[in-house]
């Protein structure tokens, strides 16, 4: 059917479309009585007579085939790139060639195979070649567009983009495109003016079009800045727009436009020319409400406004980075802070949040703030001194403090974009301040009250999916940017507790955080105060800073696959410290000078460098709370720098072997030194680390002792209180136990007792000055009595109780005096 085409005759033609339409339909045929299917006949031609023998009784009915398979069929047959063509020979029959246009629009509608049959035929060159061909129909540009849209949509994007760029096509769509935007007026007309400008769009994205040679894009700028600016360009002077929703939807286009053609460098040029960054920054400023009772100029309405207020933010994102003249000239700094300053006034305005860029600022000016922080952010970390000495000097620095500690305050729950404001304008604060010893100064204690508390922030957070991780991060950052290097911003963190915040903030991190957390630890021991903090800092069962570091050492270690034994010693004395990584590079072929071999990169890349450093200014002697297994650790770390300057060395030596370059033998000796140092160091070091496990080896052998002889003491302790209890109770039931019991005590009393020495010996009183003296069971008490004057009469014997506790307990009682049992005790009186 598609090579009947080349039949010229246009009814022919007009019919094999109207017959593929049929049969690329999808309703279903009636079928006539005989069985026979009419999917499409022509009036002129009769149906041939059937004979009635063909067909018996209980002959059955013919069915169609299914769609799909007709479909199929369509799409094996090639029947698209024929029709595309044939379409040479269409030039004086524009009817046909309408037909055609509509049966291709059919066909590449839902077949992602049809569309590329017409890519392969070059439809889409063929196509947009003649769609501004004179047509009293009005249909041939929009289906060509329509066309377009569909091999965009299901062919491959790249290809329908390198066939449509190149002048002819360029200027075919500008014809189109002028056309439409200056006497369309129907909304059939503006929809196609859209529709023409997004295939500009997709074009544009083709470095190699010619959008800026065939002039074309100098046009399109113009339309950005319009009604912004005025102009007196002819195209723009009688261009009126009536502001409804097609027009709105081309100026979202135009500025979505401008972003796409920023990437082209020679366009920057057309929007200088075009003061683009000007129009934007008009977009930009909010605008009041007229008077109530009074109408403003026609313009966009509150919703539309708002709309092209957050994309012109989002399209300066991307362009003023790209043109800081411009950005300067135009004041951009002050119309960013005053809109930001706009951003936290609380007044009438309720924002919408219907469009892509609104998301979340549903009745607030949050979606306005968090694009105007973005766009303050671009510039900002460009690192223009201009730039930034402009911001420091309109006060952004306390103005964005107090956003964020306003921001921190709000009772409204923390979301997506209220984070990203916040790592923000940390990020803002960091690119102002860095460098700079005056901005770090004036940063002062409002900015590390804002950067303490966003420490103190649950580790709990980090995983929360709201971004809690990244202005965690940004405010690491803003501590190394704004905070180290000016000693009176120092102070004021040290005396916040902050070393203890990024301690605590070390310890618990995840592990891509900890770099970034150490490295700003680092800078802030170079203060003479920060070792105090460091080793006073405590974290879980009593951890200490040193344990901690060490700690993250070994897990380095274990990351890298470094070789180790079981205990932590060094298990290959040629190899100490090397990584995995350097271990693969080793076979490898000879590293370019420019870069940077394995062993310089891994000091840059892990932690081991950083906790060697903080090592250096702690000292690695007298360290608090270490156990045998960092000790291990730490004789390693002692050594880090010789084990690294060993193995640069010797990537030297590799390096020159693979190169095939012999060094003079005083430099071959030297490297082979070298070598044998390194080596000899580690074996030092192995020794020193079977030393400490001997040592503790040994502790742990004393300590089961100790403890071994402390639980024997303690049992026996307990049979020796078992068995004076037995014996105290034996002595309550037994009278014959107790009255041993006595007897022995009496013994041992009696042979406690002195023996004179002489027996004719003249015993003398011992009573001296009314001074009395007795003697219990071993105990001697001395008693001064009241003098006889005093009394009355004689010194009176003073009878003293004596309360024994024996070792099985009992009562106390009261012992008898001197005159009724002298075997107890003995009292003398001496005058």
């Amino acid at each position: 059917m598609g090579f009947l085409m080349r039949v010229p005759n246009a009814d022919v033609r007009n019919q094999i479309c109207h017959s593929i339409i049929s049969v690329y339909s999808s309703v279903t045929s009636k079928h006539s009585v005989d069985g026979m299917d009419s999917l499409s006949k022509p009036a002129a031609v009769s149906k041939p007579a059937v004979p009635s023998h063909r067909f018996s009784k209980h002959s059955m009915r013919l069915h169609p085939t299914s769609l799909g398979y007709r479909v199929q069929l369509l799409e094996k047959s090639g029947l698209a790139e024929t029709l595309v063509l044939s379409m040479a020979l269409l030039e004086n029959q524009p009817a046909v060639k309408l037909h055609v246009l509509q049966t291709l629009q059919m066909l590449s509608s839902s077949s992602d195979v049809n569309c590329s049959l017409i890519l392969k035929a070059q439809g889409a060159q063929q196509i947009c070649f003649h769609m501004n061909e004179p047509d009293p129909s009005g249909q041939v540009l929009f289906r060509s567009s329509e066309i377009l849209w569909n091999l965009l949509e299901r062919g491959c994007k790249e290809e329908v983009t390198a066939q449509l760029s190149n002048m002819d096509c360029i200027m075919a769509l500008k014809e189109a495109f002028l056309h439409q935007l200056l006497n369309g007026f129907r909304h059939y007309d503006l929809q196609l003016r859209n529709d023409l400008l997004v295939i500009t769009t997709l074009i544009a994205e083709n470095p190699k079009s010619p959008l800026i040679e065939s002039l074309f894009a100098k046009q399109l700028v113009l339309f950005v800045t319009f009604p912004e600016l005025k102009s007196h360009n002819p195209l723009v002077r009688n261009l009126k727009l009536s502001y409804n929703n097609e027009d709105f939807e081309m100026k979202r286009l135009l500025l979505n436009l401008v972003v796409v053609m920023s990437k082209d460098l020679s366009a920057l040029q057309l929007f200088k020319e075009g003061h683009v960054v000007l129009a934007l920054l008009h977009l930009v400023k909010p605008t009041a409400a007229p008077p109530e009772g009074q109408s403003g100029p026609r313009n966009w309405n509150t919703v539309q406004q708002e709309e092209l207020q957050l994309q012109a933010l989002a399209t300066l994102a991307t362009v003023a980075p790209l043109m800081l003249d411009d950005y300067m000239t135009c004041q951009g700094n002050t119309c960013l802070l005053l809109l930001l300053e706009w951003c936290t006034e609380r007044d009438a305005y309720f924002g919408q949040g219907h469009s892509f860029h609104g998301t979340g600022g549903r009745g607030s000016k949050k979606a306005q703030m968090r694009y105007c922080v973005r766009l303050l952010r671009s510039m900002a970390s460009l690192g223009n001194e201009a730039i930034n000495q402009d911001l420091f000097d309109q006060g952004a620095i306390s103005q964005l403090l107090v956003i964020i500690m306003q921001m921190e305050g709000s009772p409204e729950e923390e979301d997506v974009i209220t984070l990203e404001i916040k790592a923000d304008i940390q990020l803002i604060l960091s690119a102002l301040c860095e460098n700079n010893p005056h901005r770090k100064e004036l940063f002062g204690s409002e900015g590390v009250e804002m950067t303490v508390h966003f420490l103190k922030m649950s580790t709990e957070k980090f995983y929360s999916g709201l971004g809690h991780n990244k202005l965690i991060l940004s405010t690491v950052d803003c501590v190394w940017s704004c905070i180290v290097g000016c000693y009176t911003t120092e102070d004021v963190f040290l005396e916040k507790e902050g070393i203890f915040l990024l301690l605590d903030l070390l310890h618990s991190s995840p592990r891509n955080m900890q770099n970034v957390v150490l490295g700003t630890l680092l800078e802030l021991c170079d203060n003479p105060k920060t070792m105090s903090h460091i080793l006073a800092w405590r974290g879980q069962k009593s951890l200490t800073t040193p344990g901690l570091l060490l700690q993250l050492w070994r897990q380095e270690e274990a990351e890298l696959g470094v070789s180790r034994d079981l205990y932590g010693r060094i298990s290959d004395p040629k190899k100490p410290i090397l990584c995995y990584y350097q271990e693969e590079e080793d076979s490898q072929v000879s590293l370019p000078a420019n870069r940077p071999s394995a062993a310089v990169m891994d000091v840059s890349e892990n932690l081991r460098s950083k906790i060697y450093s903080v090592f250096c200014k702690l000292g690695f002697e007298a360290l608090p709370g270490l156990s045998t297994e960092d000790y291990i650790t730490l004789s390693i770390v002692t050594r880090y720098l010789d084990f690294k300057v060993g193995e640069v060395w010797d990537e030297i030596s590799k390096e020159l072997s693979l190169e095939g370059v012999r060094p003079v033998t005083p430099d071959e000796e030297a490297l082979d030194t070298i070598a044998k140092m390194t080596e000899d160091t580690a074996r030092r070091v192995t020794t020193q680390q079977s030393s400490m496990l001997e040592q503790r080896d040994k502790e742990d052998v004393s300590e089961e002792k100790r403890m071994y002889t402390e639980i024997s003491y303690n049992w026996k302790q307990q049979e020796l209180t078992a068995q004076s209890w037995e014996h105290f109770v034996a002595k309550t039931s037994n009278y014959k136990i107790l009255k041993e019991t006595k007897e022995h005590q009496e013994r041992t009393i009696y042979s406690s007792r002195p023996k004179p020495k002489y027996k004719e010996a003249i015993f003398h009183p011992t009573q001296i000055h009314g001074l009395q003296i007795t003697k219990f069971c071993g105990r001697v008490m001395t008693v001064e009595s009241t003098p006889a004057n005093l009394t009355g009469g004689p010194l009176a014997n003073t009878e003293l109780a004596l309360e024994r506790v024996p070792i099985q307990g009992g009562a106390l009682r009261k012992l008898p005096t001197a005159t009724e049992d002298p075997e107890y005790f003995n009292t003398v009186s001496v005058k």
